[in-house]
């Protein structure tokens, strides 16, 4: 394991953000980090609301959240487990608040909650005590989570929380773990009867393992990453990119092919986004 990841990949407007709210990345516990991307952490104290936009990796992620004002703040502290992201995540942050999340590698989490397939949770967010059977899954309570101000405090609960669930190893997950981390790494797996010929199984069976194991298909995997390349692109650099030359590269038929998949999930053009 590397470490976790420094990029900014799926925030809309990362400079934006980074400018309002206290972002970071920790990685687990050793034990965890098969399972685990790693933790993030944001504490915000806005003058004014800001919209956060983020286009969803194909992960789970479990979310301790604490909000300071509005209609959130009189939940107190809470957990839930966000499945999948199927569109455009777009919150409103404003006064204080504080998020702790678990970001699941693709294809594991399946391991801490083994009675569901991943995809049960795909486009919701679910309390986390009617996701988790462990013998007691109101601990730590979200606060445990929540209150510390120091950061390693906070990691070692989290840590504490997923040991107690004891993932159970399951070599299914590990092979749709491995799967979904080749489409991602690998821009040249751009069909799924290829990646199925390189998990030795057919496409049939490939689609039941993402959908019981990573939540959302194998061509929705490979398309959220050519999204993310191509949103990365357009914040870093809309004026110069040759659309399609980036069409063609990530493997798409034509530019307004391109185009009309990051319109359907960001709601605008990829030019929409210059700085």
């Amino acid at each position: 394991m590397s470490g976790p990841r420094r990029d900014t990949r799926g925030i809309v407007d990362p400079a934006g953000l980074l400018t309002r709210v206290r972002f970071r990345r920790h990685e687990p516990a050793p034990a965890l980090r098969p399972y685990l991307e790693h933790y993030w952490f944001i504490d915000w104290d806005l003058p004014a609301p800001w919209r956060s936009r983020v286009v969803p990796h194909p992960s789970v992620n479990l979310v301790f959240q604490r909000y300071g004002t509005g209609d959130a703040a009189a939940r107190g502290d809470f957990a839930e487990v966000a499945g999948v992201g199927t569109g455009l995540d777009v919150r409103t942050l404003e006064g204080t608040g504080r998020v702790c999340g678990v970001q699941f590698r693709p294809g594991a989490f399946r391991p801490f909650a083994p009675g569901h397939p991943v995809s049960d949770w795909t486009g919701r967010n679910v309390p986390a005590r009617q996701v988790f059977r462990a013998p007691d899954p109101a601990r730590p309570h979200p606060s445990d989570v929540l209150g510390p101000d120091d950061d390693p405090a906070r990691v070692a609960a989290l840590d504490a929380f997923l040991l107690a669930l004891g993932p159970r190893p399951d070599p299914r997950a590990d092979h749709a773990t491995a799967l979904a981390a080749l489409v991602r790494a690998d821009r040249s797996v751009r069909r799924v009867d290829r990646l199925a010929r390189t998990g030795g199984m057919s496409v049939r069976s490939l689609q039941r393992l993402f959908a019981a194991y990573v939540g959302v298909g194998p061509k929705w995997v490979v398309l959220r990453h050519r999204l993310h390349e191509a949103l990365e692109r357009a914040g870093r650099d809309s004026a110069e990119v040759d659309w399609a030359r980036l069409a063609a590269e990530l493997g798409y038929s034509d530019q307004p092919h391109l185009v009309r998949d990051f319109t359907a999930t960001l709601g605008v053009p990829p030019t929409a986004l210059a700085p």
